[in-house]
């Protein structure tokens, strides 16, 4: 059994760690755009009156925009604005303009620019980054959405032979991203609360790298919300986990699209009218995260607009130490490029002074949170009146996110069968729960016309106890799935 070598690399003078062995061998000898490079100086000269002969941009007064007019729920009433939206379709209106004054012009907008976006959405999102969750020594980096800043980062820290550690159960569109370039996953054993911090460590510290190679050294976590659990990490797990990285030398990918989206947390003062005070109310409602308490660089946390405005936006950040910022732009730089201007330009002018402001965006957030707690409320109570009396299924409750995990109790099943184990052997009996699982899900999409997402489609490894279902829909679309829920259960269990 090998013991933990605790980290105790060189640091640099601003106290981060050198983390740079982590790197893959393609992020090792991937070499900077030398066109992107270029504009990195150019953007940094002091000559005020430069003439721009060097780049192929075609010139802005050809650009086929004049103005973007955004129209958007108005934030005027700061309690419940989405509520208000959603009554009364009150709107506000801001702009994108190619000649007038506006927060990113639409003749700066749609030029080429350099992988970490348009200066003024970065910046933008910086200032909102900081205010929420103060890191250290971090910078942001524009992406097309978390799939595409995770299959980045992958690919920066992944190579063939690695193993990369989550939670048992993980969202499948993810964890499939590196397995072309052969990495594997590993589960950790979760409970409720999430990935439990000593299964971790008794990964870690039974891993034998003479037969499974190299011990691994990524940990991705979904923490707030996770998918398909709805399961949120305290605290407390938080910094036991963290304390694990620092021992064994992990980077952690803290990917939480569900952040904002944390339920029974504590009011707040919403009807303040002082900006300030109501940002540090909301701020005190959220949760730490784990770039919150990042002192050594080792954490690249994802953020993004999929959850919170819309998925189709394809807009997100990472936020990450200076070194692996530099490695993730240069991959950047000489693939995707950075994003669309049209999300760049609207996020710039919702969290200017032109539209919400980061104030009116938090206003949203809360209130957003407001209302996915009624229909996961709402799910919860259908659920008891159809669902819990066949005695077929339980439900839980989960903290964040858009999902609840239903756990169907095949074992009441006429054909369930549970395999003996010979020779008093320590492993688990098997179970034909993942055959049942697979009918269970055919039935109810073509018998009952409701589909749910069975539990081996994240399993990892294989685990067939439970339904994955969304709150995410209207009352009337929730309240008809758990009926025929309910229906097709009784029908399955009492063939």
């Amino acid at each position: 059994m090998d013991t933990p070598q605790i980290v105790n690399n060189a640091t640099s003078n601003n106290g981060v760690i050198d983390l740079s062995h982590h790197l893959s061998d393609e992020a090792r000898i991937r070499v900077a755009n030398p066109l992107k490079d270029i504009m990195r100086v150019i953007s940094e000269c002091p000559v005020t009156d430069l003439i721009p002969v060097a780049n192929g941009d075609p010139h802005h007064s050809l650009y086929p925009f004049q103005q973007i007019m955004y129209e958007v729920p108005s934030i005027q009433d700061p309690s419940d604005p989405v509520t208000s939206w959603n009554n009364s379709g009150r709107t506000q209106i801001f702009h994108s303009y190619r000649d007038q004054e506006c927060a990113l012009p639409i003749s700066k907008a749609f030029q080429y620019s350099r992988a970490a976006g348009l200066v003024q959405c970065k910046d933008a999102l910086t200032d909102f980054t900081n205010l929420i969750f103060a890191p250290p020594n971090h910078h942001v980096m524009l992406t097309f959405g978390n799939s595409d800043g995770l299959t980045k980062v992958f690919r920066v820290f992944g190579q063939k032979g690695d193993h990369f550690l989550t939670d048992e159960f993980s969202y499948p569109g993810i964890t499939n991203c590196p397995l072309p370039y052969g990495v594997k996953w590993v589960g950790v054993k979760m409970d409720s609360g999430g990935i439990i911090p000593e299964e971790l460590e008794k990964v870690l510290i039974r891993w034998d790298e003479a037969k499974l190679g190299r011990r691994p050294r990524l940990l991705y976590l979904v923490p707030v919300g996770q998918n398909p659990t709805g399961s949120t990490l305290s605290v407390d797990r938080r910094k036991k986990i963290y304390a694990i990285a620092q021992t064994w030398d992990l980077i952690i990918v803290e990917d939480d699209p569900y952040y904002f989206l944390r339920y029974d947390a504590p009011q707040t003062n919403c009807a303040s009218a002082d900006p300030d005070e109501f940002i540090e109310n909301f701020r005190s409602t959220l949760i730490p995260t784990f770039l919150s308490m990042d002192v050594d660089g080792r954490v690249l946390r994802l953020d993004t607009f999929s959850k919170v405005l819309a998925p189709g936006m394809r807009l997100g950040w990472i936020t990450s130490n200076k070194l692996f910022h530099l490695k993730l732009g240069e991959y950047t730089d000489s693939s995707t490029q950075p994003p669309h201007a049209f999300g760049q330009m609207f996020v710039t002018e919702m969290l200017s002074e032109h539209g919400w402001k980061i104030e009116g965006f938090c206003r949203w957030l809360r209130s957003l949170r407001l209302e996915y707690q009624n229909r996961l409320d709402f799910l919860l109570d259908v659920f008891q009146r159809e669902v819990e009396p066949t005695g077929y299924a339980s439900v839980n409750r989960p903290e964040a996110g858009m999902f609840v995990w239903i756990e169907v109790f095949f074992e009441k099943h006429p054909r369930f069968v549970r395999e003996r184990c010979s020779g008093g052997s320590p492993v688990a009996a098997r179970t034909n729960t993942e055959c049942l699982l697979k009918e269970l899900f055919e039935r109810l999409m073509n018998t009952q016309g409701v589909v749910f997402m069975p539990a081996s489609t994240f399993a990892i490894p294989e685990n067939a106890l439970f339904l994955r279902a969304t709150f995410a829909g209207t009352e009337d679309i929730i309240e008809k799935g758990m009926i025929r829920l309910g229906k097709g259960l009784r029908e399955f269990f009492q063939e």
